[in-house]
């Protein structure tokens, strides 16, 4: 039987565990097995396979050793069919429609900032699982816990996309963008300049997120406005227990209740200014909470469905967001991200 492809099968199984929100060691074993096969010459593999001693290469442990076993002598590796034959069930009609009207997404990190891939390796996944584009959407300086982007680092990272974006399959593109942090004045943590050279702006709350509801909603309107913004991301700021991520005590522990703000106000600002709520797809976020979304759509809000991704694996979480988004009664043609590129940046352009 002809031998499969190891350093794939390897990445598969990484992937899924990303999508499966599993824990980080478990993923990265996977990748740094993957990356030591991908280096080893294929006869070598076959060789130490037939020795029993694939586990001793760097970086390949007994669980990746026996997967690269299976997938040379032509097998499906039995990790990787457990994998598959666990995953979660189809999405419902209409959310399976939304899902497949989405062209990519609006909110993914790398290892620039507090990601955990190269930006090449999350442009692959994209592609691999049918985006059209994505925004690569690091964090400002003042997020230093998530190694946020100063200006200077910023400014390399936007000829580093432009270098990409050359050598990248046609058909697909990544969109220079950045998730910036709403200040406690509601002003944006990055340069004016820097900002406007941006394809789009995503801004979230990450501090202060206990402040009384008058003064989030100050904030949060003052950003609204501001002219660089495009997204208002993850509403509420909520965490909420997320299956995979942990035992029971973590996932407590990770928890966290909304901001609380005048929803209707805010609400008004994005309408009136022609921003999208994002509704963001993480399971440990979920935001915003149904009934907020609900109330969203009855204010005619435009929204943007995002990952929020931080590994490759997460790109493919978009299913939980449209599941929420088709019971909250959320149209297509109101989500940004169905756009096209083009007119996703015609419309960031006309908030400039």
């Amino acid at each position: 039987m002809a031998s499969r492809d190891p350093v794939a099968d390897l990445r598969r199984i990484a992937f899924l565990l990303e999508r499966a929100n599993e824990a980080t060691y478990r993923v990265k074993a996977f990748r740094s097995a993957a990356a030591t096969v991908s280096k080893t010459p294929h006869d070598e593999l076959v060789e130490r396979a037939t020795a029993g001693t694939l586990a001793k290469l760097a970086g390949v442990g007994e669980v990746t050793a026996r997967c690269v076993t299976e997938s040379l002598a032509g097998e499906e590796p039995v990790y990787l069919r457990r994998l598959v034959s666990t995953e979660g069930a189809d999405l419902p009609a209409e959310a399976t429609a939304l899902r497949q009207a989405l062209r990519g997404d609006c909110h993914v990190h790398s290892d620039w900032s507090d990601g955990g891939s190269p930006i090449e390796e999350m442009a692959l996944a994209a592609a691999e699982v049918g985006h059209e584009y994505f925004v690569l959407t690091d964090h400002s300086p003042r997020l230093t816990v998530a190694r946020g982007l100063t200006a200077e680092r910023l400014r390399r990272q936007l000829d580093h996309v432009a270098k990409l974006n050359a050598q990248l399959p046609e058909g697909f593109r990544i969109l220079t963008g950045i998730e910036v942090d709403i200040l406690e004045d509601g002003s944006l943590d990055q340069e004016d300049e820097l900002l406007s050279r941006l394809d789009v702006v995503v801004g979230s709350v990450h501090s202060k997120l206990r402040d009384d509801s008058a003064r989030m909603t100050r904030r949060m309107l003052a950003a609204i406005a501001n002219p660089h913004l495009d997204i208002l991301g993850h509403m509420t700021g909520r965490k909420v227990a997320a299956a995979g991520a942990g035992d029971a005590a973590h996932r407590t522990a990770r928890t966290r209740p909304p901001s609380t703000f005048d929803l209707e106000k805010v609400l008004a600002a994005c309408v009136e200014h022609d921003k999208a709520v994002e509704i963001n797809s993480r399971p440990d976020r979920l935001d915003p909470p149904k009934r907020m979304l609900t109330v969203a759509v009855e204010a005619g809000c435009r929204f943007s469905i995002d990952t929020d991704a931080h590994a490759p694996g997460q790109l493919d979480w978009l299913g939980n967001g449209c599941e929420r988004a088709a019971l909250c009664g959320v149209p297509a043609d109101r989500v940004v991200n169905t756009w096209t590129a083009d007119r996703l940046l015609e419309w960031t352009a006309s908030h400039r």
